[in-house]
């Protein structure tokens, strides 16, 4: 049996954060929304997530910042942006216009800088939410000081609580002993929802010049060959918390992402997969509606956790 494409329901439901679809983009992957607007509408989007803000701008790290390895890439940015005052008068004019979710995606050196963005952002017209950037391996203060430590995400988390009525998603670093520590503690610091996997720490070599071939010596892999911790990662976190899970790392097509989806994740977050195809986004948000009507479902949340694990 066969069903009208027209009955099927990808809309989904993050912490109050309506999204037509399950589709998002990862943050500093897409810029602050205007990057990737001459290949398709941003407002075909699930939910967009800004480029990092931190209180102050940010030159980022020293070059070389990108290097390419088997099967992804290693990216040590360094969180490079515009500062909190910058995004709010020069970026937030273009992203109001989109016709999707706009999650403010925040970083800082310690809590007060966090709880400082949080509040600013609280009342500006077009956040739909914040994600707290905890897991960042390519800055010296903030990130993973607080992404490692279960105690100090939960003093973070908890102070961010109390400055903001906006819903709070916490990024969750792999880079730690236990992911499903981090993520109760998110938990019961009073997040709204998860984003998991940030990138992998790593590094390559030049073995002719015998140098690191990204300038801060180490950082994060992203891209495909992530994608098995990151879902084996996702699955343990749905199955120990109460929170709705955004699902990434290495996400290349629509089988990537409804693999994730069947892991627990409620929405997926597209990264590295914007720089080699601009519409891959778009793509599966179109792939995951045919797989649909193929396997005869009509709402995508009966997909979400159905992973058969028996014998």
């Amino acid at each position: 049996m066969e069903i009208n494409r027209q009955n099927i329901n990808i809309s989904v439901n993050i912490a109050g954060i309506k999204m037509k679809n399950p589709v998002m983009v990862a943050s500093g992957t897409f810029g602050y929304g205007d990057e990737y607007s001459d290949f398709f509408d941003p407002s075909e989007l699930g939910a967009i997530v800004s480029k990092s803000i931190t209180l102050l701008p940010r030159i980022g790290n020293r070059p070389p910042r990108i290097a390419e390895t088997a099967s992804g890439m290693l990216n040590a940015i360094g969180l490079q942006n515009v500062g909190l005052e910058e995004f709010i008068s020069s970026k937030m004019p273009f992203m109001r216009k989109i016709r999707a979710p706009i999650i403010a995606s925040i970083s800082g050196e310690d809590i007060s800088e966090y709880v400082k963005i949080a509040e600013r952002l609280n009342n500006i017209n077009g956040v739909s939410g914040l994600e707290l950037n905890i897991s960042c391996p390519n800055v010296a203060k903030g990130g993973m000081q607080f992404g490692a430590d279960s105690q100090a995400t939960y003093e973070l988390v908890k102070a961010v609580r109390n400055a903001t009525d906006l819903p709070i998603i916490v990024k969750l670093s792999p880079n730690v002993t236990s992911i499903v520590e981090i993520a109760l503690s998110a938990q019961n610091a009073g997040a709204d929802a998860l984003s998991l996997i940030n990138t992998l720490l790593g590094m390559a070599i030049d073995i002719n010049t015998r140098r690191p071939k990204i300038g801060n010596i180490t950082g994060g892999l992203s891209g495909p060959a992530i994608k098995p911790v990151a879902i084996r990662m996702v699955w343990q976190v749905f199955n120990a918390v109460n929170l709705p899970i955004i699902g990434m790392g290495g996400i290349m097509n629509t089988e990537d992402a409804i693999e994730f989806i069947i892991a627990g994740a409620r929405a997926v977050s597209i990264g590295t997969a914007n720089f080699v195809n601009p519409m891959s986004t778009i793509e599966i948000i179109s792939g995951i509606k045919d797989y649909m009507q193929k396997k005869c479902i009509t709402d995508i949340n009966e997909l979400v956790g159905s992973l058969d694990t028996s014998l």
